[in-house]
Parts: structure tokens; C-alpha cells; sequence
């Protein structure tokens, strides 16, 4: 089967880089699914799962994204994100404590607030568990 270069990057470090024959990952739209010679695009993406169907390997990768850009030529996907986490990475407590903390803030909307920022967080810490659970049930 032919494959793709995919490269999973974030500000602080690479997550991944090699060779796929699928990628699937959450755009601002819904869900994309990124096969080899695919039509070039560049598209923003939502906090949430990227998997990576890697040949010969029975398991896909499993990375995390807190939000970015995609941008994909018919010979390589590069997902540049805001923040990224490999799958193993994860925490689900810290998750549910950030999820707690962002949901408390937005109920208690005193003195200096930015509701935004907050709504992001609850996002995040959504997605992430929301990824964390997708992962649970693959294995």
C-alpha cells in the first residue's frame, strides 16, 4: 500500500514523523481522513485525537492536539499544533481537574474574567478526555 510523510509537531517538540497509510484527525468542519496523494489543503483543526495508521504495525499512533493547523500535499501531512501529547502521555486526572476548574470558572464569573479563555480550556480538557477514552477502547 503506498504511504504518506506525517509529521506531528508543537511549539516545544516533535511528536511524530514517519510514514502512514492513513491519518485521521478532527478539522474546524468534522472529521478528516487523509489518505496518500491526497488534494493539497491547509485547514484548522480542533482539540482532539490524531491517529495514525503506521504499515506493519498493528496498533495506530495515537496524538493528542489541543488545537492547529493542518496542512497536507499529496506526499506529506504536516500538523502543526498548538499543543500535542502522544497518546500514552496522558492524564487522565489532571484532564478531569482542568475540566473541573475550567467549568468553576466559567459558573463563577467574578472580578477579572475572560470567558473565552475559559471556554478554551473546558474545551481542551474535554477533548482530552474524550481522547483518552478513544484510547481506552482500542485497546
Amino acid at each position: 500500500m503506498a504511504t504518506i510523510h506525517v509529521d506531528v509537531v508543537s511549539a516545544e517538540q516533535s511528536i511524530f514523523s514517519g510514514e502512514a497509510e492513513f491519518v485521521a484527525l478532527p478539522g474546524e468542519e468534522g472529521e478528516l481522513g487523509i489518505f496518500p496523494r491526497h488534494t493539497p489543503l491547509i485547514t484548522r483543526i480542533r482539540p482532539g485525537a490524531v491517529r495514525i495508521r503506521v504499515p506493519n504495525q498493528s496498533e495506530e499512533e495515537f496524538v493528542f492536539v489541543a488545537g492547529g493547523i493542518l496542512e497536507v500535499q499529496p506526499n506529506v501531512v504536516t500538523v502543526l499544533a498548538d499543543t500535542a501529547i502522544r497518546g500514552q502521555d496522558l492524564d487522565e486526572a489532571k484532564a478531569t481537574e482542568a475540566k473541573r476548574l475550567a467549568e468553576e470558572a466559567l459558573s463563577n464569573r467574578e472580578g477579572e474574567f475572560d470567558f473565552a479563555k475559559a471556554q478554551a480550556e473546558l474545551a481542551i480538557a474535554v477533548a482530552q478526555l474524550a481522547a483518552i477514552q478513544k484510547l481506552r477502547n482500542k485497546r
